[in-house]
């Protein structure tokens, strides 16, 4: 009977549970499923084990998203960032001929330019010429002044500024023939403005310094011009550097030029006079008017100076304006209209 029970088809479960069902019904003791079987002679059911499936996810963690490759693209974010910054301050801190320069620095060389067994490392057939030797190299690298300043020196061979030991051209930085037009310019006009400013102390400590000029000091004018130093003679109520109509140069009018032209022996700009008048016309005989009477009395002031010792060939022109170019616009016939004018004009 253990070995029917034991070995009893599936279909005697559901048998067994419908007389279990039927005895609970009438109201008898229910008997176990295994014990109705046995009682029945019929097997017992087999229980069936449910089939668990056990899965295991194996996690790496954040290893992944804390690699190196962020860093490396940190790297060349950075790197970019900080040529296109020096780029913008090259852009912003030169001018179109500097820029020009630089250009022309990176611009590449021929390769039809090079000579071929000059070239470092070779000098024909057993040549031996190292190839570091500086003067090894086809071409010199050329470097402008500002290049200088923000670029490394180069190690590579030589340079303008750092020719080769076996050279005997030695570049030297002050000298006139080896800069531009531009770079002497700039040191003229350099050069012109501090002497301008010498020269405006010089001529106001001579005339305060003079007894029968020292009244007359707020009578000479300097103003800075495109052209160079100008320097006012301004005529007042009580002071004129001409009679009335004419060109004869009065006493302290001499004196009054005469030390302008001492200060002026030593500049080597050259120089330009102009005549001014009032708008108050005149008759006379010879037809002479405003135009002719400026344009006399600014002769007769360069005469006067070059007596002084200012050289005729400095002089590089000599014009007379009449009232055309007033002091005091407002009033034509202010005695300050009158003047001379003589311009330090800037070196070419």
């Amino acid at each position: 009977m253990a070995e029917a029970a034991s070995t009893a088809p599936p279909e005697a479960a559901p048998e067994a549970a419908e007389a279990t069902q039927a005895a609970a019904e009438a109201g008898a003791e229910a008997p176990a499923p295994a014990e109705a079987a046995a009682t029945e002679g019929e097997p017992a059911a087999a229980a069936v084990a449910p089939v668990i499936v056990i899965k295991k996810v194996i996690d790496d963690g954040h290893g992944g998203a804390h690699g190196g490759a962020w860093k490396i693209a940190l790297a060349d974010m950075m790197t970019a960032m900080m040529a296109f910054f020096l780029l913008m301050w090259l852009l912003g801190a030169t001018n179109a001929d500097q820029r020009k320069s630089i250009a022309d620095y990176f611009k590449p060389t021929s390769v039809s330019n090079v000579t071929m067994g000059k070239l470092a490392g070779s000098n024909g057939i057993l040549g031996g010429r190292s190839i570091i030797d500086p003067d090894g190299f086809p071409f010199s690298t050329k470097q402008t002044s500002l290049l200088e300043r923000v670029t490394p020196r180069s190690e590579g061979g030589p340079t303008e500024n750092d020719p080769s030991p076996n050279s005997t051209e030695r570049s030297d930085p002050s000298d006139p023939a080896k800069m531009s037009e531009e770079q002497k310019k700039a040191v003229a006009e350099q050069q012109d403005q501090a002497a301008f400013e010498k020269l405006e102390k010089e001529i106001r400590e001579k005339i305060e310094q003079n007894p029968r000029l020292a009244n007359l000091k707020d009578q000479v004018k300097f103003t800075r011009e495109k052209e160079g130093l100008r320097i006012d003679l301004i005529d007042k109520a009580d002071f004129a550097m001409f009679g009335l109509g004419g060109t004869q140069m009065m006493p302290r009018a001499q004196q009054l030029v005469n030390e302008v032209a001492k200060s002026l022996q030593g500049t080597p700009n050259k120089l330009a006079v102009r005549g001014h008048t009032d708008a108050v016309p005149f008759n006379n005989a010879e037809g002479r008017n405003n135009w002719s009477l400026s344009a006399e009395r600014a002769e007769a002031t360069r005469a006067q100076m070059e007596r002084q010792g200012v050289a005729g060939a400095r002089f590089a022109r000599i014009e007379g304006v009449s009232d055309t170019m007033p002091f005091n616009p407002n009033d034509p016939l202010d005695p300050r209209n009158r003047r001379m004018s003589v311009t330090v004009l800037h070196r070419d």
